[in-house]
């Protein structure tokens, strides 16, 4: 962790937080060695147990190798590359994102997977927030309200990912005792309940960003990242998903959508309104995460901080380079990727184009020790907003790359205040919350455009909202909670699978593509120069320019139909959610199943 590494929470942790499950929620606390009382009302102490919550995030197999490689993976503008149609259901990490898993696929089917991680994350929070409510004098003492409620929140971040993950779970909101051991599914509206109720009262514990001395970096929880997170929980409550009896919104009318609404539209305006983050220009925020910038008040609301030797974000999200090079000792990255049409869906003038759709690699032939770019397959197109090249170290570590998790931006709460606003409002007060998304990607005349015909209705809004939340969002696992949201996500997997046969045989939209890429590495020795990717590129301008060319780069050899119809094998909107891992229904005592 960048500014929180020299926590020594650890050994900490190993006295004061015993009775920490080690098989999700399963096995008996033991007796703490040293008091809470001691350790609850001292704040040095209390801040190392607090923090120690974060390490259940970046243990080997939760986030860091686990959750974020696959959850959100395929969508309809992400999908894991280098997928193989003869492998799919066998088990394995293609099955985690075609919609396939079962209970015992061997990512995930061990006891210290993501779901025993969150659980242990849980449990710590759960013991911090026992301990601080208690101990903490949390009415007279603001440092120990602010500890309070980070621990509220990081147990609202890791109850919602579970939810996202496996739908309804048990709801484990005091620690352990015998009585408590075994639990079975509860209501999923029980625990969004409770999470909306928790980081309502977290709001008033903890400082905005840059208010205070602990506020001042991303990897510290800060009043804005509660409001947004109260409102992208919110947005979830109030939206669609798979249930027993079908997809419904919740019948619960607590969670009704004008309520649900009112909240994320608040919440919103009042981080918004704050002032206290900038928007600024959208490569900044992508630099200032590679070059390990946690400083408070930009466009990143909080992040997962990993240690410069933990976490695997690169390695998954980023650029891919195939050897140990000028940029990186770590030959990693492009492990997922965007969907192959996604490039050609921007404007040709959208800013964020270039920086999300990467269609090259690094070589793994090297001259002097430097790589240079390569072209990649239309298939296998990387991520562009992280990138080795990008960083302020070299990466040495042979599968961590230590860059934070950006778990929300500004951006975010932009576009979900106009959404709700949308729906509550109509879009013409919506519309200057969408604008400011828009005025930093496109040039003046064509935001004005874009607006014009967003604010016709509720509906062109709507879609509007879908469309951006899709380009602003790429590649960072947000689309398929919202698809799932908004009931469209079989909807959108078929469109995708439509476009993908389109382009791959140049019919429709993608109908003026060339047929081939022309490219030359420019002056520098290292960055490819590439004429054809825009419409209305010719293959006979190409060859024109002298450039070097590919074989072909779109054709239904490079795009075949057994890849594309596995972008989900099995029908999505039935299989929104993981199964629970048999380890943990196995060790369970009857209490949960997969029925």
């Amino acid at each position: 962790m960048k500014n929180m590494k020299n926590i020594l929470y650890i050994s900490l942790l190993s006295l004061s937080l015993t009775g920490i499950i080690t098989s999700c929620d399963l096995e008996a606390p033991t007796q703490s060695s040293m008091d809470s009382s001691l350790i609850f009302s001292n704040y040095s102490m209390a801040e190392a147990a607090v923090m120690g919550i974060h390490q259940s995030f970046g243990e080997t197999n939760s986030y860091r190798g686990r959750f974020l490689p696959y959850y959100g993976i395929n969508s309809d503008i992400e999908w894991i590359n280098g997928m193989d149609p003869t492998k799919i259901n066998d088990g394995g990490k293609f099955d985690l994102c075609t919609y396939t898993a079962t209970a015992a696929n061997s990512q995930m089917n061990t006891d210290n997977n993501a779901y025993a991680k969150f659980y242990e994350g849980i449990e710590r929070a759960n013991k911090a927030i026992e301990g601080l409510r208690t101990y903490g004098n949390i009415s007279t003492n603001s440092d120990m309200a602010q500890l309070l409620g980070e621990a509220l929140t990081l147990r609202a971040v890791l109850y919602l990912d579970l939810i996202k993950g496996w739908g309804d779970v048990p709801a484990r909101f005091a620690p352990i005792t015998s009585e408590t051991m075994y639990l079975g599914r509860s209501d999923r509206d029980v625990i969004y309940k409770q999470l909306l109720a928790d980081l309502l009262e977290a709001e008033d514990y903890v400082g905005w960003p840059n208010e205070t001395t602990i506020t001042k970096n991303t990897e510290r929880v800060n009043k804005a990242f509660v409001k947004g997170l109260r409102a992208r929980v919110a947005l979830y409550a109030g939206g669609y998903s798979q249930r027993a009896d079908g997809i419904r919104l919740s019948n619960d009318p607590e969670l009704g959508q004008t309520a649900m609404y009112t909240i994320a539209k608040n919440e919103c305006v009042d981080v918004i309104s704050q002032n206290c983050n900038q928007l600024g220009e959208f490569k900044s925020n992508f630099l200032r995460l590679c070059k390990d910038d946690v400083t408070a008040g930009y466009e990143s609301l909080w992040e997962i901080p990993f240690s410069d030797g933990r976490g695997r974000v690169l390695y998954t999200f980023g650029v891919k380079h195939n050897a140990k090079d000028q940029y990186t000792q770590q030959a990693q990255g492009g492990v997922n990727g965007p969907l192959p049409y996604l490039f050609y869906d921007y404007d040709v003038d959208d800013i964020r184009r270039d920086v999300t759709c990467v269609p090259y690699e690094w070589s793994k032939d090297l001259v002097d020790g430097n790589a240079k770019q390569q072209l990649r397959s239309l298939k296998n197109w990387c991520f562009g907003k992280l990138r080795y090249e990008w960083m302020d170290r070299i990466v040495t570590s042979t599968n961590d790359d230590g860059v934070n998790w950006q778990y929300m931006r500004l951006a975010d709460v932009y576009l979900m205040a106009a959404e709700a606003i949308n729906e509550l409002d109509g879009p013409s007060a919506a519309a200057p919350y969408m604008k400011p998304i828009l005025d930093r990607a496109l040039p003046a005349s064509k935001v004005t455009a874009y607006m014009n015909g967003a604010t016709i209705s509720k509906e062109a809004f709507f879609n509007a909202i879908v469309e951006q939340r899709a380009f602003e969002f790429a590649g960072e696992s947000l689309r398929k909670a919202d698809l799932i949201r908004w009931n469209l996500l079989k909807t959108k997997l078929d469109e995708a699978k439509v476009k993908m046969k389109q382009l791959a045989r140049h019919e429709g939209t993608y109908s003026d593509l060339p047929e081939k890429l022309y490219y030359q590495t420019a002056k520098d020795g290292e960055s490819l120069t590439i004429y054809g990717l825009n419409h209305g590129d010719t293959d006979s301008q190409g060859a024109a320019l002298g450039y070097e060319s590919n074989e072909t780069w779109i054709s239904t050899d490079k795009l075949a139909d057994d890849l594309i119809d596995i972008l989900y094998v099995k029908d999505p909107d039935k299989n929104q959610f993981w199964p629970i891992w048999q380890t943990f229904i196995d060790s369970s005592n009857g209490t949960l199943t997969n029925e």
